[in-house]
């Protein structure tokens, strides 16, 4: 049996049946937790160069495939498995990665949806440079950061988001690709992002003048549809380091995937591709929250959820298009039982609020901004948006 929230709206009888349905659903445990991805990969065996093939999924579909973690390059992989008829056909597929000919590189953490940010740095003096250009990876040497040419063998600190102990020194000297590699297998990511690097678990870690690869890397990279996702998994160490500032002007370079990692070839080689079709839907017009809630539901599907951090980066990348400072979602307080609910039956798990927010109310729904750091604030329903929908 399946029992679905409903909106608490300011009909009485709207009200008290989202209020028995959320008691029932309480008492069955139907709460569920969906990991569900808001895109949907669609492989194309005609072959296309990278621009032809840009243009073939902008017109059919939303863009070239955009990955965002080793749940999606699983799904590609699941997706182009038994849908051509040579070996070789198969062997490559253009993805939506293409190395830039201008502009200056831009610093990723490894882990998927860890956002860098250059306040949050502890670069040892004279840090980052180039004396051994190109030098795009990072070590840790007893608390400062240096950046190395990602070829140098070093040992490596993994993260586990799953194990109580979470950080592994692996004593082995790897190159950084290898290294995340093993992470990856064994572990969660090569260790990314401020929180980690100062999480009093790893602060205890034994100091040692070693240099210890993390998760930072730099590149040239960027995604057709214009997504912040900092995901690689290249096949070889060259891709990686292959980003220096001299000669980028004759480098026409776009991503394919192939056996569950990504490789480089030249944009006007032919391959066959892979699109995607985006399910979340930015509105720019400017409604209440239950007006926004009756359009999704009349000409789409629903107000949407994020219920991880890759609907959170799927989401975001549409609220950045808004006209107003927030957009709203399905999210919404149920003063009778003093929690937070998603419309499409999600738990609030994964949260994002803005560490200031207001307090909650009878009133409140939720709204994500459209600026900074995309964060969640409770809103008076009766204030005015754009929103973003489900799509059917």
């Amino acid at each position: 049996m399946i029992v679905s929230f409903h909106t608490e709206a300011s009909v009485s009888s709207n009200r008290a049946n989202m209020q028995s349905s959320l008691f029932v659903l309480i008492l069955m445990g139907e709460c569920s937790f969906c990991l569900d991805r808001l895109y949907e990969y669609h492989f194309v065996e005609k072959k296309k160069t990278w621009n032809e093939a840009q243009k073939y999924c902008r017109e059919k579909h939303t863009d070239l495939a955009t990955v965002y973690d080793m749940e999606d390059v699983k799904r590609l992989m699941e997706n182009m498995e038994g849908l051509c008829d040579s070996a070789e056909s198969q062997s490559k597929a253009w993805i939506g990665l293409r190395k830039q000919t201008s502009g200056p590189m831009t610093w990723h953490w490894s882990l998927p949806g860890e956002k860098f940010n250059d306040s949050e740095t502890q670069w040892k003096e004279g840090q980052p440079d180039n004396t051994q250009d190109p030098e795009n990876c990072v070590v840790n040497r007893n608390g400062e950061w240096l950046n190395f040419p990602c070829t140098v063998e070093c040992e490596f600190i993994c993260y586990d988001d799953t194990e109580p102990t979470r950080f592994h020194l692996i004593e082995q000297n790897k190159t950084w690709l290898v290294a995340q590699s093993i992470c990856r297998e064994n572990y969660t990511d090569l260790v990314s992002g401020s929180k980690q690097l100062y999480d009093s678990e790893f602060t205890i870690l034994p100091k040692t003048d070693k240099d210890l690869w993390i998760g930072l890397f730099r590149d040239t990279w960027k995604w057709s549809d214009k997504s912040s996702s900092s995901f690689r998994h290249w096949d070889q160490i060259s891709e990686q380091d292959d980003n220096s500032d001299e000669g980028r002007d004759e480098d026409q370079k776009c991503a394919t995937v192939s056996d569950g990692k990504l490789s480089s070839d030249d944009c006007d080689g032919e391959h066959p591709f892979v699109c995607y079709d985006d399910e979340v839907i930015l509105i720019r017009v400017n409604k209440t929250w239950e007006e926004a809630l009756d359009y999704c539901r009349e000409h789409h599907r629903e107000l949407a959820s994020v219920t991880d951090c890759h609907q959170q980066a799927q989401v975001q990348q549409r609220a950045k298009r808004a006209n107003t400072p927030y957009v709203w979602m399905g999210l919404r307080y149920t003063c009778t039982l003093g929690f937070w609910f998603w419309l499409t039956d999600e738990v609030v798990d994964y949260k994002n609020w803005n560490s200031t927010t207001e307090v909650d109310g009878c009133d409140m729904s939720g709204a994500m901004e459209t600026g900074g750091g995309h964060k969640w604030f409770k809103k008076s329903a009766r204030k005015e948006f754009n929103f973003i929908c489900l799509r059917r």
